[in-house]
């Protein structure tokens, strides 16, 4: 009998399954060849503590400390940029309040990322205090922590039914698992695997977002270039391995699958930024999409189901997966354990499943 059964083997899933392998004897099943596949393997992968609602805000800071210490840290120096122009001003200083960016010169934005177009852009803000995560290594970090406590990881492991047992649950995935608990992480595939075990679905909404890699404009060493945003986050554009990511944030609704890059809506994106830069766009160098998916209320949703308290959501991690995984799988750790979380009361009852009652 496994005391914790795992759904989901990316950032959520994994980070979960390590904190509760000092709990008891935990199995992670992936439904994909490798863990990481679908949202944790196409992650922009920044940690700004401001980004967010305020629950996802609260996880951020929370998260700070593990993500720059433990096992020896994964963050690294990157600084966030907002840019605007004529006409954006309202937006701008909303965007500017909400994350708590520092408004600087024009001349000084073009002095970070230079192909910036001094002649169109009017206003600019910067944070120094964002961060590169190094998401592959946090993944790697919270596997060994699982590993080291015999905890197992399972790929090609789709489930496929699920059912109530008098000790627990049983769990087909091309085996049979018997659980005492189950931890629902499944990313896109949430509702889907709440509906299996006959909890009501809580109304998760997928949603596409394309990238696409571009050479570093004009040849230039864009290494400690900030990310940076259009204002209300119409595009962004951040330094990646030498060239540049650059998105058109979007969010086309959709239903859980293997995502894909759609070819106009790049196109959008990369004339959004086109239009804030002096280097024209000649070619990419590859193009995807992965899904963010969010509960109605845009926050994670941590915590026992109402209607079962052995299904455990760990769910709607959105954007935020990666800069939030540390507390909120500690969060999660603790409600099952019972242990006191640090975390302020108005914060766990802001991510508990229950405000959906």
């Amino acid at each position: 009998m496994i005391d914790f059964l795992v759904i989901g083997g990316g950032i959520a899933g994994l980070s979960v399954a390590a904190r509760l392998a000092i709990h008891g004897k935990v199995t992670v099943l992936e439904a994909e060849k490798s863990v990481g596949h679908h949202a944790s393997g196409r992650s922009a992968a920044l940690f700004e503590e401001n980004y967010g609602n305020a629950a996802v805000k609260a996880l951020n800071k929370a998260s700070a400390a593990y993500h720059k210490t433990a096992h020896g840290g994964v963050l690294s120096p990157r600084g966030l940029m907002l840019v605007g122009r004529a006409g954006e001003e309202a937006a701008f200083e909303d965007d500017v309040q909400n994350m708590h960016l520092t408004e600087i010169s024009v001349t000084d934005a073009a002095g970070m990322i230079p192909i910036l177009d001094t002649n169109i852009l009017t206003h600019a803000a910067y944070d120094a205090g964002a961060l590169d995560i190094d998401t592959d290594l946090l993944m790697q970090n919270f596997a060994r922590e699982l590993r080291a406590h015999r905890g197992t990881i399972v790929t090609n492991a789709a489930v496929t039914s699920i059912s109530r047992t008098d000790n627990g649950w049983q769990v087909y995935a091309g085996e049979m698992y018997d659980a005492k608990v189950i931890i629902n992480a499944a990313g896109a595939w949430v509702d889907q695997i709440a509906a299996m075990a006959g909890i009501p679905p809580l109304g998760f909404q997928p949603y596409k977002r394309s990238m696409a890699r571009i050479p570093a404009p004009g040849g230039l060493d864009v290494s400690d270039w900030p990310m940076v945003f259009g204002v209300n986050e119409a595009w962004y554009a951040k330094p990646d391995a030498g060239a540049l990511i650059v998105s058109p944030a979007d969010e086309e609704p959709v239903e859980p699958h293997d995502a894909w890059a759609d070819d106009m809506v790049l196109a959008e994106g990369l004339d959004g930024y086109s239009q804030h830069v002096t280097e024209p766009v000649t070619r990419l160098l590859a193009s995807w999409a992965g899904l963010r998916t969010f509960a109605p209320d845009r926050a994670l949703v941590l915590g026992p189901s109402t209607q079962d308290d052995s299904f455990i959501w760990c769910a709607g991690q959105g954007g935020y997966g990666f800069a939030t995984a540390p507390a909120a799988s500690q969060l999660v750790s603790d409600l099952v354990s019972g242990k006191p979380s640090e975390l302020g009361s108005d914060i766990v009852a802001a991510l508990s499943p229950s405000r959906f009652a």
